[in-house]
């Protein structure tokens, strides 16, 4: 199996990157890893509920470009299933079986996701009702990517 994640921003504290590094090597041993960080559109001071939907809109673009047309896609949103970490490891193991090789996980920026991208996901995962910021689920999607391939193991 092959796991990218597509997440809008780049992370700039050593605290981010030193977790993302080793749940990285972590998954490594069990599938290829890619993350791919897009750029966050810029949103002006005092911005308008239009200009959060231009931002929302050129991001979505951008995961959009992104996405290989071989992935299945698993959007992170709010609004999505919520899983707990057996039904994660089943659901990725059965990914596998049905042939579904490469797997795109997608994070959007801190507005969230445009529709467009939400439309395209083969799956909404949902990991709380509550906001994060998208720095930390990328930390939070790669642990829990980790357990699901170690929840897997015989």
């Amino acid at each position: 199996m092959n796991v990218r994640i597509i997440c809008i921003g780049k992370l700039k504290e050593k605290y981010w990157t030193d977790a993302v590094s080793e749940y990285s090597k972590r998954i490594k041993r069990f599938s290829g890893l890619e993350i791919v960080e897009l750029k966050e559109s810029l949103l002006p001071a005092n911005a308008s509920q239009k200009d959060e939907e231009k931002v929302k809109e050129e991001e979505g673009r951008e995961i959009l470009r992104a996405i290989k047309k071989d992935e299945y896609v698993i959007t992170l949103e709010i609004n999505g299933r919520s899983l707990s970490s057996e039904e994660m490891a089943s659901k990725l193991a059965d990914l596998g079986l049905e042939g579904h090789s490469n797997i795109a996980f997608i994070i959007g920026g801190s507005l969230g996701l445009s529709p467009e991208v939400s439309a395209r996901a083969n799956f909404k995962l949902s990991f709380s009702s509550m906001t994060f910021p998208h720095q930390l689920m990328r930390v939070i999607l790669l642990e829990q990517i980790y357990r699901s391939f170690k929840i897997q193991q015989p």
